[in-house]
């Protein structure tokens, strides 16, 4: 049996933590970012930029842990995942706990900077993480599940900066839960047909042949809440324009989704940050022009 040497156990923490596949945790991070300047009219300063990125990127990686212990008896069933280090045993379970835990940890070190609001949110927040994983036995859309655990991010954003949670930040958090159920059910229609032979819930199955318009609609519905919970902001026209640039990215997203090719959906999931991207660079765009005093 070949041995295993700190740098191939690191390798095998980075593969379990998705390291290679940055595009899980930065759908979480652009809504994050949104709020954050929405809820600082603006730039939010330093500290509490990097506290919720290098925290995002941490509880992303501890859900990861959770979820592969959680799923390591699906899994192997899977062929996306069949060859995960938990599934197939080379990094052991209570090993793997153990570094979501750690992860999670450090993840509640950096909010433990910020304000009692923020360390408060912060503990749900955590719950629903590790609930996750456990909803897709019984409930027939586990992915609003996850959309509830991603949106938190949203909610600390505003407590963080402003000790509270307004309502404007609740109906970005609305409008960001139809935004994962587009983008996970696109990665959920990637294992269907695994998923229906080892009895999975997911929204690609509940939806059935609706799969396709219910995505469009959902990405839709995600743009308008956040238009009309955005309006009195005045953002300006910068806005508008990543908000058009969005739009066309759902257009693609229907091109590759429109065949339920595994191939295609897989491609619409992994490019889903960019539409997160879009529309945090027309909000953050829209300040830094106004405060470099440029109107419109």
């Amino acid at each position: 049996m070949p041995s295993v040497t700190p740098r191939s156990r690191f390798a095998l923490y980075l593969d379990l933590i998705r390291w290679d596949r940055p595009a899980g945790w930065l759908v979480c991070l652009w809504p994050t970012l949104s709020a954050l300047w929405i809820a600082a009219d603006g730039f939010p300063g330093w500290h509490l930029l990097v506290v919720f990125v290098l925290g995002t990127i941490l509880m992303r990686s501890a859900g990861c842990c959770v979820n592969d212990v959680a799923d390591r008896d699906f899994d192997k069933h899977v062929k996306r995942t069949a060859q995960r280090p938990v599934t197939t045993g080379a990094v052991g379970v209570k090993e793997a706990l153990a570094l979501g835990a750690v992860l999670a940890l450090l993840a509640f070190g950096l909010v433990l900077t910020t304000n009692t609001a923020a360390i408060a949110w912060s503990v749900p927040a955590v719950l629903v993480a590790i609930a996750y994983p456990f909803t897709k036995r019984i409930i027939a859309m586990p992915q609003a599940v996850l959309g509830i655990a991603f949106n938190f991010g949203i909610v600390i954003a505003f407590a963080a900066v402003q000790g509270s949670v307004p309502a404007v930040a609740w109906w970005m958090w609305l409008g960001n839960l139809f935004w994962v159920l587009a983008y996970d059910t696109e990665y959920a229609m990637v294992d269907r047909d695994d998923d229906l032979r080892i009895s999975i819930k997911t929204s690609a199955i509940t939806l059935g042949r609706l799969d396709v318009a219910a995505i469009v609609v959902f990405y839709l519905l995600f743009l308008s809440i956040w238009v009309l919970a955005l309006d009195g902001y005045t953002l300006g026209a910068i806005f508008y324009v990543a908000l058009t640039v969005a739009l066309a990215q759902v257009l693609w997203h229907f091109t590759l989704i429109r065949t339920r090719s595994r191939e295609g959906c897989f491609k619409a999931f992994r490019v889903n940050h960019w539409l997160g991207a879009t529309v945090f660079a027309g909000i953050a765009g829209s300040y830094l022009l106004r405060w470099l005093g440029v109107t419109g």
